[in-house]
């Protein structure tokens, strides 16, 4: 099964906020998922970032591939930087 790390849409319209999210390539954007591992909120000023470092890295040496949105957000958390 090919997993992916991308973002699921919540909240109401005009006024969106995301979870990440480790899912199945074939699920739809807001369908079925594995494992929530944190928040995105860009409305908020400054944005507000929330993620669970240790199971992000637990699903990418899985082998899951983040989306590329996803893939900055880690980057700005600090999943790619140094080991803990």
């Amino acid at each position: 099964m090919a997993t992916r790390i991308r973002l699921k849409r919540m909240g109401a319209k005009k006024a969106p906020f995301y979870r990440i999210v480790v899912a199945d390539s074939r699920s739809p954007r807001d369908g079925r998922f594995i494992e929530e591992i944190g928040y995105y909120n860009p409305t908020r000023e400054p944005a507000e970032l929330n993620v669970k470092i240790d199971r992000a890295r637990h699903w990418l040496s899985t082998g899951a591939q983040p989306s590329q949105t996803v893939k900055t957000l880690l980057n700005s958390a600090g999943v790619y930087g140094e080991e803990a």
